[in-house]
């Protein structure tokens, strides 16, 4: 019975460790980014204004999960700057100040809004 017992736990483990797939550190590792991530496409989709919430927050949803803790870096600092000052960039209205360009905010630029029916 013992032994039975054991065997079971070192299942339960095993299927534990499966399901992840990682050692507790790498766990840790990709849930802070990931947590990160979840907690950006949030803040994307609930920014001041709803034509905002639908750009950042479908641009969000579409490239977010790719993106490395650089990309993450410049997209946080995207998300403290104005909604109007970014929307005025989105359309086109002001030039992009030097000290925002980046690759992320050129995706961003470039990036076309679908509406989805509903």
């Amino acid at each position: 019975m013992r032994r039975r017992l054991c065997a079971l736990h070192w299942v339960h483990n095993r299927r534990f460790l499966s399901l992840t797939g990682r050692l507790y550190g790498e766990v840790m590792q990709d849930t802070s980014i990931d947590t990160r991530r979840r907690k950006l496409n949030f803040r994307a989709w609930r920014r001041g204004f709803r034509e905002m919430d639908l750009l950042m927050g479908s641009f969000a949803d579409e490239y977010l999960e790719a993106y490395q803790a650089e990309e993450l870096d410049e997209f946080e600092a995207l998300l403290g700057v104005p909604d109007w000052e970014v929307y005025a960039w989105l359309i086109g209205q002001t030039p992009v100040p030097d000290n925002h360009r980046g690759p992320v905010l050129d995706q961003l630029i470039a990036f076309r809004y679908a509406a989805q029916g509903g």
